[in-house]
């Protein structure tokens, strides 16, 4: 397939790139500046400059394309998180971006589209398991990631296949969450929150790069994308300080993240144990980091092997 890739140069994006390019795709991925476009390059694929928000600069960009991977998002820093409009453009991806590339996909017949999406977005359930039947909530910051996933349906209504990854929180050797974590480690802080024994859901961005090749032949829908088994906060965090040598961190305090997110505050409080038993059933994908204890020291290890060279 021809897959036009947008987020290639975030966390995820490059490992996705090469993992596609590996398999036989052919990339054509978003990069804004020079040097991105020489990285995008040198993973194999070819670089394109166009505003997500320019409908007929995509609907160029995308011309000739068999798939569309909308993998873009904005995050703000930790610091950052809690003030107004930070998450502004994030959200304008989740939903006008969606809308732009969508419309792009349904002039040229594209017949796959394929969209990032978060697992907050599902209710505290403590310690049962949450698969793709458990209605989301969709409160808040996560009321445009879930009005980006109903887009990708509305697509597939229309005769495309729109498939929508669920993913759990991302970790990795370049992910801004690990260098923001091993900052915050200075003081014993972290950014998790939440009670100690609610689970969380995460995925090494190793392993998001494989899930995205699978779901290029799933069919369409929505579907979970996590390691095999969520950690608790705590044992979440005691992995962190484990494979990076530091001492017990902290969580923030759920109070901070209230006034952050407000309405939203529960969902990246909550006990989210999810599952991504359908997916692995559908599409043959499994994770090569089963949790985060093996993840993130695969991690560390990494960044000490990058350091050494």
């Amino acid at each position: 397939m021809k897959v036009f890739l947008t987020g290639a140069t975030g966390a995820i994006g490059p490992t996705t790139a090469r993992t596609l390019r590996d398999a036989g795709h052919d990339v054509r991925a978003v990069a804004r500046t020079d040097a991105k476009a020489d990285a995008l390059r040198h993973v194999g694929a070819q670089p394109v400059a166009v505003d997500l928000f320019d409908a007929p600069g995509v609907l160029d960009a995308t011309a000739g394309c068999d798939a569309i991977a909308h993998l873009a998002t904005n995050v703000p820093e930790v610091i950052r998180a809690g003030r107004r409009g930070a998450w502004s453009m994030h959200n304008r991806l989740r939903t006008d971006a969606t809308r732009i590339l969508v419309g792009a996909a349904r002039e040229h017949g594209i017949g796959v589209f394929l969209k990032e999406s978060i697992t907050f977005v599902y209710p505290d359930r403590g310690d049962a398991w949450i698969d793709e039947s458990v209605p989301p909530v969709a409160a808040g910051l996560l009321a445009p990631t879930l009005e980006g996933e109903d887009l990708v349906e509305q697509y597939t209504a229309a005769g495309g296949r729109g498939v929508v990854l669920r993913f759990g929180l991302f970790y990795g050797p370049t992910s801004r969450g690990t260098d923001e974590n091993l900052r915050l480690a200075r003081w014993r802080a972290s950014s998790v929150a939440g009670p100690a024994g609610a689970f969380m859901s995460s995925i090494h961005t190793d392993d998001v790069a494989t899930a995205v090749r699978a779901a290029l032949d799933a069919p369409a829908g929505r579907y979970n994308v996590v390691d095999d088994e969520p950690l608790t906060r705590r044992a979440y965090l005691d992995a962190f300080a484990h494979a990076f040598g530091l001492p017990h961190l902290r969580r923030t305090p759920a109070l901070l993240i209230r006034l952050g997110a407000g309405s939203a505050a529960s969902a990246f409080v909550a006990s989210q144990r999810v599952t991504s038993a359908r997916f692995k059933e559908t599409t043959g994908w499994s994770p090569s980091q089963r949790d985060a204890r093996v993840g993130w020291q695969a991690v560390a290890d990494a960044r000490r092997a990058e350091t050494a060279r």
